[in-house]
């Protein structure tokens, strides 16, 4: 049999070649320079394969010739216009190559990525290939890493392509596509003619169904640190200066007041005095019981894009980026999962053996495969059914530059989740002064998962053996005033976590989606310190806040619209709704909004103008 492997990028098309024939192919050239076609023999299904490769999505959706020019009709039809789906003119090369390729195959098997987009790009080549021979077997490779066992079982059991998958992609495609030039026309032909800014600029002010809720939590979070009014209150502060029976120096054991702070200077003093009037602490209750702290659950992208742009100041689409090349070069899983729990079956101990010849965690590795150190990985709550959490596949020791750190990042993160959670004895000391109660609490650490997981941290300190009945007086007992602190703006590793909670994008997409906002200057990055907030241009400003001035049921700038979108995909999914009644429902629903947001856009003008220029903050 001959069979036609497609794989999503030239690279894993080489990746899967050298593993399948054991490094023994022959390369070809095709029409397009950047892909080559890898024959081979594959004797485990007696079978002649050709590998090769697309570069992504093969065709390009658009309106046709009559609606394409920004003045060619009222932005309205676009809702209804016909969509014209083309192979893109950077593709007709590769469409050539998969042509010439599949006339001559009697199966073709597709290795794109397991998620939605890959079922999708999977199904253009299908069509592609059809149109070449229209009886060619159609098969799909699943695997989740560039591994030799996953890389021989998905070519050994080939399943069905998931058309569902594929319609969900197609009908987002083709709703934001009418969505997004509707808005953008309206927005771009309405604004241009008012601010001479945007004349200069000629950008457009562009519309996206996730772009615009994505905006409007950072201008949210921009409005709250701007109207912030500080307030004061007061506290009583106690504190004990005593040795420990470790140590012969006096350790001061800072006790927390129960009431934590009051507003009211006059009720607070009051207090205090009453303190003041009868000085001596009593203890009322000594507790000490075990505790831990635990390990991290399993790596999914959303939290590797949370917790990488928090720890290792990267941009979340940098960290997938890079967690990509990774993949394609078969070192680490694949990185987009919402999976965060471990089949049962997993085998940990041949990727944690990979990883004892690193200098820096080799000797955790290698605890972990002695008696009593492996302790399988927490069961978090997400099972997307495709691919496991992110984790290793091989061991990589002379990566430099972002690539290190976001490999040791994800090696950690493994290898702290296969280990035990951190453990101590926690000893909580409550004191009665004056009628108002205390408190201050112990932790004994034993470290365990965080010797290998350097990001997290977990402090203890050391204070003297109370018992309950014993009374001292305390060393220091002040009023003391404070402020409460001000919102900050968000990082992005803030907006990814509302984004993902809100149903905004996906795991796979939140990333581009912040970075749009960035691009189109709707957004603006200030550096305070070490840390990157995300700030609103005045541009982002006065549209999120002008379409807030209409007063929408369902805002534009809030997620719930995107929300009922990504679950209608999940039904495409699933088989519950079709592409077409999703389609219509969403488009009627915009329509409607369209309508009302044409007739009421003097108050986006309005409120875009009462922030002074409409170009960004600098």
């Amino acid at each position: 049999m001959k069979v036609l492997c497609v794989a999503e990028k030239p690279s894993i098309a080489r990746s899967i070649s050298a593993i399948l024939s054991g490094g023994q192919f022959t390369t070809r050239p095709s029409a397009n320079k950047y892909i080559k076609n890898f024959d081979f023999n594959y004797p485990q299904t007696n079978s002649i394969y050709t590998v090769t490769s697309v570069s992504g999505h093969l065709t390009a959706h658009d309106f046709g010739d009559a609606y394409r020019t920004w003045n060619s009709c009222d932005p309205f039809v676009l809702f209804d216009v016909p969509i014209e789906t083309k192979i893109s003119t950077e593709s007709k090369t590769i469409e050539k190559n998969l042509r010439n390729e599949a006339r001559g195959a009697d199966m073709l098997m597709i290795w794109t990525d397991c998620d939605r987009e890959g079922e999708h790009i999977g199904s253009e080549i299908a069509t592609v290939c059809q149109k070449a021979k229209h009886n060619i077997i159609v098969k799909r490779a699943r695997f989740s890493a560039i591994i030799a066992q996953q890389i021989h079982n998905a070519a050994q059991h080939p399943v069905e392509l998931d058309r569902a998958q594929a319609n969900a992609v197609e009908a987002r495609i083709l709703l934001d596509l009418r969505i997004g030039a509707a808005f953008t026309r309206m927005q771009t032909l309405t604004l241009q003619g008012r601010f001479a800014q945007l004349n200069e600029k000629r950008d457009p002010v562009s519309y996206g169904p996730c772009q615009f809720p994505t905006l409007g939590f950072v201008v949210s979070r921009y409005n709250q640190v701007k109207s912030f009014v500080p307030e004061t209150f007061w506290y009583i502060f106690l504190s004990l200066s005593r040795s420990t029976s470790s140590s012969s120096a006096p350790e001061e054991t800072q006790f927390t007041w129960r009431r934590g702070h009051l507003f009211d200077f006059d009720v607070t003093l009051a207090l205090y005095q009453h303190v003041l009037g009868d000085p001596l602490a009593r203890v009322v209750k000594v507790v000490q019981k075990p505790t831990k702290k635990w390990k991290p659950l399993p790596l999914t992208t959303v939290e590797l894009q949370k917790s990488g742009s928090r720890l290792l100041k990267l941009a979340p689409k940098k960290l997938l980026d890079v967690a990509e090349k990774l993949y394609q070069k078969g070192f680490l899983s694949y990185p987009r999962t919402e999976t965060d729990q471990f089949d049962p079956q997993f085998d940990h101990m041949s990727l944690i053996r990979k990883q004892k010849i690193d200098p820096n965690w080799g000797a955790f590795a290698t605890a972990l495969e002695q008696a009593n150190g492996f302790v399988g990985p927490r069961t978090g709550k997400n099972n997307d059914k495709a691919h496991p959490p992110i984790h290793p596949t091989a061991h990589i020791g002379n990566l430099e530059g972002d690539e290190r750190r976001v490999y040791e990042f994800i090696t950690r993160r493994y290898l702290a989740c296969c280990s035990k959670d951190a453990e101590g004895w926690e000893k909580n000391v409550e004191v009665e002064c004056g009628g108002e109660r205390f408190s201050a609490s112990l932790t004994i650490l034993a470290r365990n998962y965080l010797d290998v997981y350097i990001y997290d941290k977990w402090y203890g300190k050391v204070i003297p053996d109370f018992e309950e009945g014993e009374e001292f007086t305390p060393t220091v007992c002040e009023l003391k005033e404070g402020e409460t602190s001000s919102p900050s703006y968000l990082t992005e590793a803030d907006l990814v976590t509302l984004m993902d909670k809100n149903g905004i994008g996906t795991d796979a997409t939140i990333a581009q989606h912040i970075q749009t906002i960035v691009d189109r200057e709707y957004v603006l990055e200030r550096m305070e310190g070490a840390t990157k907030y995300l700030v609103p241009s005045t541009l982002g400003i006065g549209l999120i806040e002008g379409y807030n001035q209409i007063g929408f049921e369902k805002s534009l700038s809030k997620p719930q619209l995107r929300r009922e979108t990504e679950r209608s995909m999940v039904q495409v999914c699933e088989g519950t709704k079709t592409k077409q009644d999703m389609l219509a429902q969403s488009i009627e629903q915009y329509k409607d909004m369209y309508i009302r947001a044409r007739g009421e856009f003097n108050k986006v003008i309005t409120v875009s103008s009462a922030f002074g220029r409409i170009d960004v903050m600098r």
